[in-house]
Parts: structure tokens; sequence; C-alpha cells
């Protein structure tokens, strides 16, 4: 894992909520709306600088982080549980941070961070290609144990076979969601698999060769 980055977004109370009030911030005062909930206190509508929050969004990391979030004398821990993006211009629209307790669990979703894939056995060798089936696991973790990726490694992976979620190598603290509800949930993550007419054109060299013989 990467050693993991300080993320602060400073942000001002708003007073006015709804489309008309939100657009006002967005095409005036290069403002982005949003939300601060969760934790049983009471939800904060908020806004912060647009050119500030477009540094942080182009971090991956930032997805799958504890945030510091400074509204105004106050500091809260949050993580960005959504973001609603313009969808030809693709700008900040509007942001929801849920709260996080240190001595809470949460849930969320962390990216998976696929290595040696040219280099595995099914690909290098055997001429299969890779397909992936989840880009991302949603996890409960308590906020100190919270990863920045998920690293899956195919190395050892030949055609044919299929990384589960359980064959996942999570860190200390971290569980999935999917398999706490059991093992039929355990949802494939990637496979090798060989493509369409490979083995027909590779029996078809094969004969031709025993023909020449």
């Amino acid at each position: 894992m990467s050693t993991k980055e300080d993320f602060i977004v400073n942000a001002e109370l708003r007073e006015e909520s709804g489309k008309g009030a939100s657009r006002r911030l967005r095409r005036l005062a290069n403002l982005v709306p949003a939300i601060i909930y969760g934790d049983e206190s009471t939800p904060l509508q908020i806004s912060i600088k647009e050119n500030e929050f477009k540094k942080h969004l182009d971090n991956e990391a930032f997805y799958s982080h504890i945030i510091t979030l400074n509204v105004g004398d106050k500091s809260e821990q949050v993580i960005l549980k959504d973001l609603q993006r313009h969808p030809a211009k693709n700008h900040a629209m509007h942001a929801d941070f849920l709260r996080v307790s240190s001595t809470k669990t949460f849930q969320t979703r962390v990216p998976l961070h696929f290595i040696n894939e040219d280099q595995s056995k099914g690909v290098k060798v055997q001429g299969g290609k890779v397909q992936h089936s989840l880009t991302d696991l949603e996890i409960t973790c308590l906020p100190a144990d919270l990863p920045e990726f998920i690293e899956v490694d195919l190395i050892d992976v030949e055609v044919g076979k299929t990384i589960h979620i359980s064959d996942l190598t999570l860190p200390k603290g971290v569980e999935s969601v999917a398999l706490a509800h059991g093992t039929d949930h355990d949802l494939p993550v990637v496979s090798v698999f060989v493509p369409r007419g490979m083995d027909e054109d590779s029996e078809d060299g094969e004969a031709a060769e025993g023909g020449e013989e």
C-alpha cells in the first residue's frame, strides 16, 4: 500500500438549498454545493470552491480516503460518499460527505489495482486475455484501517481461471460487504479467457503441420 496523504477541504455553510440556489452557486460564484450527514448529527449544507475541489478530485486516492473537512472554525472527519458530475462537461455538480467516527466501522468502496496483467501466465504464455468483472470493492472497516486501494496480482493466473472476492488478500480490519452476506455472494473479480477463434486457429495450425509431414 502507498503512503497515505492528508486531504483537507475548506468549505462554507450555505443558507439556501434547492436546485435554483445550487445553480446560482455554480454559475455565479464557482462554488460546488455539498452536504455533510451521518453519525446522528444534523446535516450541514455547505459549498466548496470549485477550483480547489477539482484538484482533489483529480487524485484517485481522494475517493477512498478520510478527509478533514473544515467548515468555519470546526473540522469534521468524512469520506466522499457520492459525487454528481455534469453529464457533458464532467465537472462536479454536487457532493455528499459522510461523517466517520474513529470508533465505528463504516461502509465504502475502494478501487482495485490489478498488477502483472501482461506478465501473467495466462496472458504471456497461454495467449489469453484479461476480463475485469469488478473495478472496485465495497468494504467495511474503521477509519484507521481504510485502504487506499486493494491490490490484485495476476502473475500466476492461467487461462480459464477466475479470481473471486474470497481470493483477495484484504488488509487487516477490512471486510467485504458481499462476503458478509454469504458464499453465494462471492462474485468474480477478474479472469483470463481464451479469445474466440484462438483454439480453432491453433488446431488448424497443428493439422497443417501434421499434413506436411
